[in-house]
């Protein structure tokens, strides 16, 4: 007599569980790392350990009433100087940032020992702070990230998310215990909220009240990654086995 096989996650092979649960594992490390990244980066923006809105605005609009590189002497980039060496810098950039009192105050020793070693040609994409005219340009008003990173950043993140939904919903369309409105709806929630997301940087750029966007798109992105990863491990791992015919049955031994 012929057995039936279902296709769902609790009566997969344990190959296919280990395939399934490296992948979901991997890519949970790398969401943390990348929550690490975005708390090192824009979560400095005003100075202060943790995302805000503040940081949200001064990321894509700017703090428009300081110099792009003072912002950053005072948020993410304060560890990497001494207190004399920014009070330098920023002394240089309100006396008018001039290339003359650039070399004859010191102020290039202190970017060539400092900042060149991440700034520069090979930089993947930072700021090249071995040319001049980069520094005078950022010692301007801050206007926040400039249209061509906004861009260059927008297609990475539109492309290198959309993959990592693709397979953990993939993998998670196989749960058996979740109703199919629901599944559906978590499936598709990463997605939509993932154009939000990008199209609330571009907003921010333009208005800063759009800054509240970018955490309600980023919040709702994680919330469905969890709910499918969770889900997702606890039917293939927790949930007992239903449906598994003979063969199955047989390689797992």
């Amino acid at each position: 007599m012929a057995l039936s096989h279902n296709l769902n996650l609790a009566s997969q092979g344990t190959s296919l569980k280990a395939l399934f649960s490296g992948y979901l594992i991997v890519v949970a490390v790398g969401y943390l790392m990348a929550v690490v990244q975005i708390q090192l980066t824009h979560g400095l923006a005003d100075g202060e350990y943790g995302l805000s809105i503040d940081d949200i605005v001064y990321s894509y609009y700017g703090n428009r009433t300081n110099s792009m590189l003072e912002n950053k002497l005072h948020g993410s980039m304060k560890p990497m100087a001494t207190d004399e060496e920014r009070d330098a810098i920023i002394n240089w950039i309100h006396q008018g940032a001039t290339e003359e009192a650039y070399e004859e105050q010191g102020i290039q020793d202190i970017f060539e020992s400092k900042c060149i070693v991440c700034h520069n040609a090979d930089g993947g994409g930072i700021p090249d702070y071995s040319e001049f005219q980069n520094i005078k340009d950022r010692a301007l008003v801050d206007t926040g990230v400039t249209i061509s990173a906004l861009a260059r950043v927008s297609h990475i993140h539109l492309f290198g998310i959309a993959f990592i939904f693709m397979f953990v919903g993939l993998i998670f369309s196989l749960a058996a215990g979740v109703p199919k409105p629901l599944k559906v709806v978590a499936i598709s929630t990463p997605y939509v909220f993932l154009l939000v997301d990008i199209a609330s940087w571009w907003l921010t750029k333009q208005n800063p009240n759009f800054a509240w966007l970018v955490i309600i798109a980023g919040g709702s992105m994680a919330l469905s990654f969890a709910f499918m990863w969770i889900v997702s491990m606890y039917e293939m791992w927790i949930l007992p086995r239903r449906g598994t015919d003979t063969r199955d049955a047989l390689l797992d031994q």
